[in-house]
């Protein structure tokens, strides 16, 4: 067997800030649209466990080719600033490389960079070339899907579980749900992983606007994944999470969105998505009292 050892380092400069680059880095739903090197490449992801200590497990398929297997473990996640994980590929049973991967992220005025060490060892063939041109690759897409995501932010004087319950109790959500001035009619709401939520939002004017929430992860008082949709079964607008950090009484929220594309971003942008997303978590500190 041979044994191989090489150090690689990759760098991207982003223009976006660290906390939607750390988004795009970390979210399963991002990690999905990044990752494939080129459209030769297809990667199914399996699971998804995105805490110290939970794993990743997918599969690289090329169409005529064994698929090979991709698990990593997470060993340290510090939100928008180092992640450290192990990553371990093999192919039909066989281990062909095991690496450590460092990620570095430093804000740089409205910008970030990222700085990715790998400390490669290669097992049953030599894998540096395939992680240059797979990572070189990948990270270029990073950097593409990390300009389309939105990240708000606000912390919350309240608990986290009175935060989480405002968010999850079909009752509750549509009452403090949307900018000032705009209302929700509700036709269908389940909350829970696998559910959907079907419903209107209203401006002040009257303007309707059909929204589809399908929800695909709820992990209790921590996070909440779902995609936006156009209206019913409509064209995906965007990638989302809802993320909840408890802070001893308070409770910080994190509003992510990775965007179906860099124009929607744009459009999202230039009608004032981000500043009316910060009035809907204004919202929901007023429906709480706080």
């Amino acid at each position: 067997m041979t044994s191989r050892f090489a150090t690689l380092v990759f760098e991207r400069h982003v223009a976006a800030p660290a906390s939607a680059l750390w988004h795009a880095w970390i979210s399963p739903a991002a990690r999905a649209l990044w990752s494939a090197p080129n459209e030769a490449v297809t990667v199914e992801y399996l699971s998804a466990d995105p805490h110290i200590g939970g794993e990743e497990l997918s599969l690289c398929k090329v169409e005529g080719q064994k698929d090979i297997a991709c698990a990593i473990r997470w060993l340290a996640l510090e939100p928008d600033r180092r992640s450290v994980n192990t990553e371990v590929i093999g192919c039909e049973g066989v281990m062909l490389s095991a690496a450590l991967v460092t990620a570095d992220l430093l804000s740089q005025g409205e910008g970030s960079a990222l700085k990715l060490t790998v400390q490669l060892s290669s097992l049953a063939e030599d894998m540096e070339q395939g992680y240059q041109q797979g990572f070189g690759a990948g990270l270029d897409n990073l950097v593409a899907v990390a300009h389309r995501t939105m990240v708000l932010e606000r912390v919350i004087a309240a608990p986290a579980a009175l935060v989480w319950e405002a968010w999850t109790d079909p009752k509750a959500l549509p009452l403090w749900w949307g900018p000032e001035g705009f209302s929700c009619r509700t036709q269908r709401i389940d909350l829970r992983a696998g559910g959907e939520w079907v419903f209107d939002m209203i401006g002040p004017d009257g303007t309707v606007f059909p929204n589809h929430h399908k929800i695909s992860r709820h992990d209790v008082l921590e996070r909440i994944d779902y995609t936006l949709h156009w209206g019913e079964d409509g064209p995906k607008h965007a990638d989302a999470s809802a993320l909840f950090q408890d802070l001893g009484g308070k409770t910080k929220v994190s509003l992510c969105m990775t965007f179906s594309s860099q124009d929607e971003y744009d459009q999202a942008r230039g009608f004032g998505a981000y500043e009316l997303g910060l009035q809907t978590l204004d919202k929901l500190a007023r429906h709480l009292g706080v």
